[in-house]
């Protein structure tokens, strides 16, 4: 198999060819899809991301002509350290390990797409969770001298639990175990059977070389046996997942009041589908009103769809806040204040129990406690196992209790509000970030409320001084009238 002619244009033949208005009006009307690149330390996550930019012909002169100047520039066979031209930070250079996550652009003549290199050192994993939040395909790369390893297995689970449905398995470094294509179909082996426990529905596994760009644009003739797509085909033709949920949301991120004559919400539709007239509540007040205006940059619209930045004026004056949900009143909500959730700990502090947390979900920052820890994951086996402890690193499934009532979607349903980061309320670090698995039923404030400020009292003297015996005040006052 082959990759055609246009699939390798460079920018410039781009450019010379439909001239600046076509080349604009060709890149606009293109698909977008966003790509992950992850796995476990040097399995060559960077230098595949450097071939694909380098063979499709998509970097600038300036950008070649810098490498080639650069000292380390040049591996010791004389051949370009690809890796470098995502590799930005100073760090990453000198270390020759990627730290942050580095966004690339570029385009082909069928789609355009957005590349995430990611960390592959699990002290990094909270940077590949960012990295994989918001991809919709992700390439997850195995050396092919060490097979499936715990970060591969750590990654793979990640990007199931944040909804990826389609894997590409890079076996990559086929040129140092000589193409052999036992390797690669033992490699194969643990890998299908990896991605059955975590019930990924698609998966292909493509053996490569990123260093000799072999599998990359076009197959290789070094292993005729793999009768598969070669890479930058395969990633061209996949289907671009439409995500965000069946059920319209429209989270408020901002009041716009310039003048006495209009008062709009502004926000980001991440759901559906709103239009003027339609009848919407807001959550979790459960006031109702109609839309009376959309508005965007371009003026006013009689509908808008989800991922467009809108203006929405109603026609009853409701009380309306930041975090506040606008919903069509057909669609149901849950209100509650409780939830289980997958936590993935980011903190070198572990989490501790009782202590509050500030919790974002979507525009809204409210305030959390994790009052039980159900099982943690064990990454080697993906087995649930009794948790006592969260440290860095860890995966674990926990219950969430808020200090309000809010409306919670979970993450299966409607991704876009189904997920949020934990914050820690004294050194504003985000500590974790989560993915509601199940909305639990609203348990009901007693009688003896507790203000918050007795909450963090109570929890920093339990901290701090457990020698005191001092006992969780909310078990203090549960049951009481």
């Amino acid at each position: 198999m082959s990759v055609t002619n246009t699939t390798v244009t460079s920018l410039n033949e781009q450019l010379n060819s439909l001239g600046i208005r076509g080349y604009l009006q060709q890149h606009q009307d293109k698909g977008l899809l966003r790509v992950l690149t992850c796995g476990s330390v040097d399995d060559g996550k960077s230098t595949l991301i450097g071939r694909l930019l380098h063979d499709s012909q998509q970097l600038y002169d300036d950008q070649l002509d810098a490498l080639k100047r650069d000292h380390k520039g040049r591996n010791s066979d004389g051949e370009l350290e690809l890796a470098m031209l995502v590799d930005g930070l100073q760090a990453e250079r000198e270390q020759g390990i990627t730290i942050d996550v580095a966004y690339r652009y570029f385009s082909t003549t069928e789609r355009k797409f957005i590349l995430a290199d990611t960390p592959g050192h699990e002290q990094y994993t909270r940077n590949m969770a960012t990295g994989a939040s918001t991809s919709d395909v992700a390439i997850l790369l195995i050396d092919a001298r060490y097979g499936v390893q715990t970060q591969t297995r750590r990654h793979s689970f990640i990007c199931s639990l944040l909804g990826i449905k389609h894997l590409i398995v890079a076996v990559n470094k086929m040129d140092i175990v000589g193409y052999n294509e036992a390797t690669y179909n033992a490699i194969k082996q643990d890998v299908q059977a990896l991605m059955s426990q975590l019930q990924v529905p698609t998966v292909d596994v493509v053996p490569m070389s990123a260093l000799k760009g072999e599998n990359i644009l076009t197959l290789s003739a070094n292993m005729p046996w793999y009768t598969g797509t070669a890479l930058l085909p395969l990633l061209e033709t996949l289907p671009i997942p439409q995500y965000g949920g069946a059920a319209t949301r429209f989270p408020v991120q901002y009041v716009n009041r310039p003048d006495l004559n209009f008062r709009g919400f502004a926000g980001t539709l991440v759901s559906g589908r709103l239009a003027v007239g339609q009848a919407v509540t807001a959550y979790p007040s459960g006031k109702k009103s109609t839309i009376k205006q959309i508005v965007n940059f371009e003026g006013e619209q009689p509908s808008a769809t989800a991922g467009q930045a809108i203006t929405i004026t109603l026609n009853d004056e409701i009380d309306i806040s930041r975090g506040d949900w606008l919903v069509p009143s057909t669609d149901s909500v849950n209100l509650t204040n409780r939830a289980l959730a997958y936590l993935v700990w980011f903190n070198d502090q572990p989490l501790e129990p009782g202590r509050l947390y500030d919790l974002k979900l979507a525009t809204r920052k409210s305030s959390v406690s994790i009052n039980r820890l159900n099982h943690k994951v064990n990454i080697n086996t993906l087995a649930q196992e009794a948790a006592e402890q969260v440290a860095m690193n860890d995966i674990a499934l926990v219950e969430l209790e808020l200090t309000e009532t809010l409306p919670l979607d979970t993450f299966k349903n409607q991704p876009g509000t189904g997920n949020f980061i934990l914050i820690d309320r004294l050194s504003n670090a985000t500590v974790a970030a989560g993915l509601i698995q199940n909305v639990l039923a609203e348990e009901k404030p007693v009688a003896a409320d507790i203000s918050v400020f007795e909450q963090e009292l109570n929890a920093l003297i339990r901290k701090h001084f457990p020698h005191w015996g001092a006992r969780d005040v909310r078990e203090l006052f549960k049951g009481k009238p």
